[in-house]
């Protein structure tokens, strides 16, 4: 490894970042630990540790959205043969969150406290699917505090509600 000081490995983070690890990753094996972008190697854990569970947030936030539509917009978007869409969406992201929390059991317990971060992006995702279908958002009063619960949003069964 070619010798670099503490500043040019800081340079080298936004520059290069897989050389930036690379070097990191051989002064922990060495030891150098006085060597070491401690700022940038802490930040770039705490967001791998953040990741997963931005996954959860982002699958909440589906179901979320898709259940609003389910109970807000299904006669909109055509009926219930349109919701049908909605209803696998939200049976998908389950067993998306559902692997994650198998791979990662600690998100279990951190997705429940993330619901209002969840709605905010499904609050996002409703606008924008109702302006792109020709609607006028403002005209509709999407709340600002979640109308689902946590248990709700997993458990809920849209197929039970479907008209025979």
């Amino acid at each position: 490894m070619s010798v670099i000081n503490k500043e040019e490995l800081k340079e080298l983070y936004d520059k290069d970042f897989p050389l930036w690890a690379e070097i990191n990753l051989e002064l922990l094996k060495e030891k150098a630990y006085e060597l070491v972008d401690w700022e940038n190697l802490l930040e770039e854990i705490e967001d791998m540790a953040r990741s997963d569970l931005k996954a959860c947030i982002s699958h909440l936030a589906v179901i979320l959205e898709h259940l609003y539509k389910w109970d807000n917009f299904k006669e909109l978007a055509g009926g219930e043969a349109a919701g049908m869409g909605w209803i696998k969406s939200v049976e998908n992201s389950r067993r998306r969150i559902n692997t994650l929390f198998k791979n990662y059991p600690s998100l279990s317990s951190k997705l429940p406290c993330e619901l209002h971060r969840a709605w905010n992006h499904a609050i996002d995702n409703l606008i924008e699917w109702l302006d792109e279908n020709g609607y006028k958002p403002e005209n509709f009063r999407i709340p600002e505090t979640c109308p689902y619960t946590y248990e709700e949003a997993m458990t809920r069964d849209l197929r039970k509600e479907l008209k025979p």
